[in-house]
């Protein structure tokens, strides 16, 4: 533990099921959730492979961004860490839309694999998305940093299943226009973080939040570039 920490630049994505502690509050919990987190972990980091994977042949693989280099698992989600050094913002923006295809696959695909073998399964799964320096901490056996702070609380934030801090993040340079005009950026208050910090959001999810709700948020549009 005593070792100097390896500063790595890295985008931090911390994953959670929404719903997990009504599931834990069956009856013999302890019957069900260990077989569900196994089930849900073998599905969740074949499919951060499957959907990053761009073209197979037999002796290639192309990928649409590179792969994590560290995962952990926190209880209810797992973080993901990926080393940015190295790769430039419109492939950031792979990573980010790739991670949000994988929530909405928890839906559509691993909701519909386990529904017939348990009860009051975790709704939906939701993700937060940082960019920031982290520190290992026992050569590599763990990460800290402010990033997975604010990727932390960004899973969390309000009914929003999906958000990214806007700090070293342009969705201009990083979106495809499809994904720009899904999006939305808005300013709100993360406990521990800042009263104003800037975020993007999905739109759709945006739009759908109630009144009382939207108040928690002041929305500014995407800048035009010609």
């Amino acid at each position: 533990m005593s070792e100097d920490a390896e500063v790595i630049n890295a985008l931090a994505a911390v994953f959670d099921l929404e719903g997990f502690t009504s599931f834990c509050g069956q009856p013999d919990p302890q019957l069900v959730i260990p077989e569900f987190l196994d089930n849900f972990c073998n599905w969740l980091f074949s499919a951060i492979r499957d959907v990053f994977t761009k073209k197979k042949t037999k002796k290639e693989i192309h990928l649409w961004a590179s792969l994590p280099f560290f995962a952990k698992f926190m209880g209810d989600g797992v973080m993901f860490l990926w080393n940015t050094d190295r790769i430039r913002l419109p492939i950031i923006g792979n990573v980010v839309v790739n991670l949000n295809k994988i929530c909405k696959l928890y839906v559509e695909q691993f909701q519909a694999q386990v529904d017939h073998s348990y009860s009051r399964i975790p709704h939906r799964l939701r993700v937060g998305i940082a960019r920031g320096q982290v520190f290992s901490v026992g050569k590599g056996r763990d990460y800290v940093g402010p990033c997975i702070n604010i990727a932390s609380r960004l899973q969390k934030i309000g009914s929003l299943g999906f958000a990214i801090s806007r700090r070293g993040f342009d969705p201009q340079r990083a979106f495809h226009k499809i994904t720009k005009k899904a999006s939305v950026v808005v300013k709100t208050s993360l406990r521990g973080v800042g009263e104003d910090e800037t975020i993007i959001v999905l739109k759709e999810e945006f739009d759908a939040l109630g009144s009382e709700e939207k108040k928690l948020f002041s929305r500014s549009e995407l800048p035009r570039r010609s």
